[in-house]
């Protein structure tokens, strides 16, 4: 089935959950989820797979067994492909994203010496710089200092603090989104953009871990 777009229902399902995360809340509104938020996503992700690949969602239900948050469900849905591209639906609306995220620690020690190769340190300086010039936020876990035996004066030591990096943007909740053509064309256009940020990463470290 193609995809149709997303409705106000979407939106107004994780507000409400945002408010009520319990099962009870969950239970009387899981018709809601199933029709205007997973349905969607899955006919949207297999649009995206022939240019981008496979796009997996993510499970639903959080993993509390290690947080101090008991809550049970995420206020979001999420889906991402293996090299890592990345979208998200929650209350505020559509975000996209792509990148490295939680490296192992084999793949930040890849990351690291090639952020300090004079080649590829400068290609990825050189994406980064683009995407921010382009509109989009580059983010991810950054130690505060700088990595051992890494002089202070390195021409790329705030890329060397970053143990994940990524871009993002997103777009608030609005009628547009049951344009299925637009959102579409929004997040094809989004990824073209990351897709050099994606690809390096995946030359250099690997694929990318999401969790669950």
């Amino acid at each position: 089935m193609a995809f149709g777009g997303f409705t106000g229902e979407a939106f107004s399902f994780y507000e409400g959950l945002q408010a009520d995360n319990s099962k009870p809340y969950w239970t009387s509104h899981k018709e809601t989820y199933e029709h205007h938020v997973r349905e969607p996503l899955t006919e949207l992700c297999a649009e995206l797979e022939e240019e981008f690949g496979a796009v997996k969602l993510f499970r639903p239900y959080r993993d509390v067994r290690f947080s101090k948050d008991k809550s049970p469900y995420k206020t979001h849905q999420g889906g991402h492909t293996p090299e890592g591209f990345y979208l998200q639906i929650d209350a505020d609306g559509l975000m996209v994203a792509g990148g490295m995220y939680a490296p192992t620690p084999g793949q930040l020690r890849r990351y690291r010496d090639a952020v300090g190769s004079d080649t590829y340190g400068r290609e990825l300086q050189t994406i980064v710089d683009d995407l921010r010039s382009a509109g989009l936020e580059i983010a991810g876990d950054r130690l505060k200092t700088r990595p051992r035996g890494t002089p202070p004066d390195h021409p790329r030591l705030d890329l060397l603090r970053h143990r994940s990096l990524y871009a993002h943007e997103g777009w608030p909740a609005d009628p547009w989104m049951r344009d299925p053509d637009e959102v579409l064309a929004r997040i094809r256009a989004s990824w073209r953009r990351l897709r050099p940020l994606v690809e390096w990463g995946h030359r250099h470290i690997g694929p990318v871990d999401f969790g669950r």
